[in-house]
């Protein structure tokens, strides 16, 4: 009896081999390939059969009509900021995000919020969660912890791709289908288990000619790895409209929801929920959130005032400096990319004059969230010299600017909207870069202080003690050395 066909498929990034191996070629990682049976090949020519001809289409141009996507608002605000203005209809989204951080949470009251919502003509949207993780018992056990047990929601425990398109066709259309997740799907089109590359793309490839067949919003669930990276072949994000990242720390009751990719909307806008007893709650005002646990004169913090998207935001940036015991300084940094941290220490040392090489380096954002862009590098500086001189910084001043290679403060985006929100909030002064005076002079609530160079910063910090004094007392950066020299003798 003649074998049959099989191939090696990498369970991380979907490459195939025609043998096994330890390590993927593709992605480098170990142990993560297996063996699976060969894809069977659709609508194949039989023997002695002519490949169909291709029928010519018409092609159009540029200047056609331009037609907006027709929106599904969901009700909850901030999910719908981060997807554009809500849901199109015939969409597919995929969500991802860390085990128990709450993303079946987030999606049935998603459902449940367009359930309730009336749609044209007084009618209900017909709204149907699927899970293949948990049993309909525990939905339901979901549902009444978040009060939502009443709401017109159908809900199905089903891991068959084949059954749920089927149930789904019958009676009239539905406007969102959630599938939790889209691991634990399988189709009988190929023949591999359940959470595979192949079964994971087939699956995805089915419900996704399904949306865009009867016009329903679909949204998947996904798992995602230890490197936080969405499981399963990545071309799963490339077939649907938009990837969402759900994200949080353990131990905060914040959670972010953040764009990834959209095909409808931005991707740089974030949606801020609160975890509570009742499930997840919009934060409307995530700037005086983030803020309202400040340790007002502790040396060592900082107000950044940046920017997510659209949305100004301002968060509080921790640093931490000690006398190492080691050859090595440890550097520790959480909520912000290790390796910017790295330059600011370099260019205060190298530019400014400030010796940190043995001193251990901590740095945490406040609030567990994550900040993506450059221009925090001057509150994170302010807060590593004022960790370094034990001197609080102003109590109601924002920082904001990139810092370079040498010593510079270069301009950032948007300094209205981010010196306008510091206002609301209640701040009186900002430190900004030289360009940014002149496109936020209109904003006159807020006292000014351009700077230059980092070094202008640095000298503005004087150490409180003669004993933190030490550790200024490097060769002079070439930013400003007669402001560092009177730095020193301070």
């Amino acid at each position: 009896m003649a074998r049959s066909a099989t191939h090696f498929v990498c369970q991380n990034c979907g490459a195939v081999t025609g043998r096994w191996q330890g390590k993927c070629d593709a992605c480098g990682a170990w142990n993560t390939i297996s063996e699976e049976p060969a894809g069977r090949t659709a609508r194949v020519s039989g023997p002695g059969r002519a490949p169909r001809k291709g029928r010519p289409f018409a092609l159009e141009t540029l200047a056609g009509t331009k037609e907006e996507a027709p929106r599904l608002a969901s009700g909850i605000g901030e999910f719908d900021r981060v997807t554009g203005g809500g849901l199109v209809r015939g969409s597919v989204l995929l969500v991802g995000g860390d085990p128990g951080i709450g993303k079946s949470t987030l999606l049935l009251q998603i459902a449940a919020a367009l359930a309730k919502a009336e749609a044209a003509g007084g009618a209900r949207h017909r709204v149907v969660y699927v899970t293949g993780e948990e049993s309909a018992a525990q939905v339901r056990l979901r549902a009444e912890r978040l009060a939502l047990s009443a709401v017109p929601v159908a809900i199905a425990a089903e891991t068959s791709v084949e059954d749920v398109i089927a149930t789904l066709s019958q009676g009239p259309p539905f406007r969102l289908v959630v599938i939790d997740s889209i691991q634990t799907l399988w189709t009988d089109a190929v023949e591999s288990a359940p959470g595979t590359v192949t079964q994971v793309r087939a699956a995805a490839q089915a419900l996704i000619a399904f949306a865009k067949r009867s016009g329903a919003a679909v949204i998947f669930i996904g798992h995602v790895t230890k490197d936080g990276q969405i499981a399963g072949p990545r071309v799963v994000e490339h077939m649907v409209d938009a990837v969402l990242s759900f994200e949080g720390e353990g131990g905060h009751h914040f959670r972010i929801l953040r764009a990834i990719k959209n095909r409808f909307g931005p991707t740089d806008e974030i949606g801020v929920f609160e975890m509570t007893g009742a499930g997840l709650a919009e934060v409307a005002n995530p700037s005086a959130l983030f803020l309202s646990e400040r340790d007002l004169g502790a040396p060592g913090t900082a107000v950044f005032a940046g920017m997510e998207g659209t949305r100004p935001l301002l968060v509080e940036i921790q640093a931490l400096t000690a006398p190492t015991a080691f050859g090595t300084p440890r550097r520790a940094v959480v909520g912000w990319d290790a390796n910017r941290l790295s330059m600011v220490l370099a260019v205060l040392e190298a530019q400014c004059g400030v010796r940190l090489s043995g001193h251990d380096v901590y740095l945490n954002v406040a609030g567990g969230l994550r900040i993506q862009e450059p221009a925090a590098d001057l509150a994170a500086a302010a807060a590593l010299v004022s960790s370094l001189a034990q001197a609080a910084l102003p109590a109601d001043a924002v920082y904001f600017g990139e810092v370079s290679l040498s010593g510079a403060v270069r301009p950032v985006a948007q300094p209205p909207a981010r010196l306008k929100e510091a206002a609301k909030l209640g701040f009186k002064q900002a430190f900004v870069p030289e360009a940014a005076r002149v496109e936020a002079g209109r904003e006159g609530a807020l006292k000014l202080t351009p700077l230059a160079a980092l070094v202008d910063l640095v000298a503005m910090i004087a150490p409180a003690t003669s004993g933190r004094a030490r550790a200024f007392s490097g060769e002079v950066g070439t930013g400003s050395p007669q402001k560092m020299r009177s730095l020193q003798e301070k």
